[in-house]
């Protein structure tokens, strides 16, 4: 009740007009921002401009790989054509000179072929000519023989044959 009356002892005080503990405040207010612009905000900014910075030099990294990468990918893929086309010569390269081996062992086994097929025929006509000449030799001797005993005259002496039966 003693506030509310506002009597007795106490003068009347305007509101609008600051007292002490307003100033008071004031000055700690003042105090605490210049410590903490001073003494925390610098080194915060600090940290902030640094890592600003660091994302900076990422984005500009990361730009410059990007055209690396690129630079990489073109120089591959020119490589990558160039080496084509060289597996594509030494492929066409390759390929003819196995006709070519191919076209060589044809013709050495045909050569062999050949040689073998000359050597087995001469060998066949000599075997051939020996057996036709045995063969004649056997058939004069057996056709004597054969009209000796049809004739009963020996052929080759002119005398008689007997023969003897057991």
């Amino acid at each position: 009740m003693y506030l509310a009356s506002g009597s007795e002892g106490e003068g009347t005080s305007n509101f609008l007009i600051p007292n002490g503990t307003f100033f008071v405040c004031l000055l700690i207010f003042v105090v605490v921002f210049l410590v903490i612009k001073f003494y925390v905000v610098p080194p915060i900014v600090q940290v902030l401009d640094e890592r600003d910075a660091r994302v900076a030099k990422t984005a500009e990294d990361n730009k410059a790989a990007a055209a690396s990468y690129e630079a990489a990918t073109t120089e591959y893929e020119a490589a990558l054509k160039d080496a084509r086309g060289v597996a594509t010569g030494i492929r066409d390269e390759a390929r003819a000179q196995g006709n070519d081996e191919l076209a060589e062992a044809k013709r050495r086994a045909t050569e062999k072929a050949d040689a073998a097929l000359a050597k087995t025929t001469a060998s066949l006509r000599t075997e051939a000519d020996a057996a036709a000449a045995t063969a004649q030799q056997d058939v004069e001797r057996l056709s004597e023989t054969l009209a000796g005993r049809v004739l009963g005259v020996d052929v080759r002496t002119g005398k008689a044959i007997q023969e003897t039966v057991s």
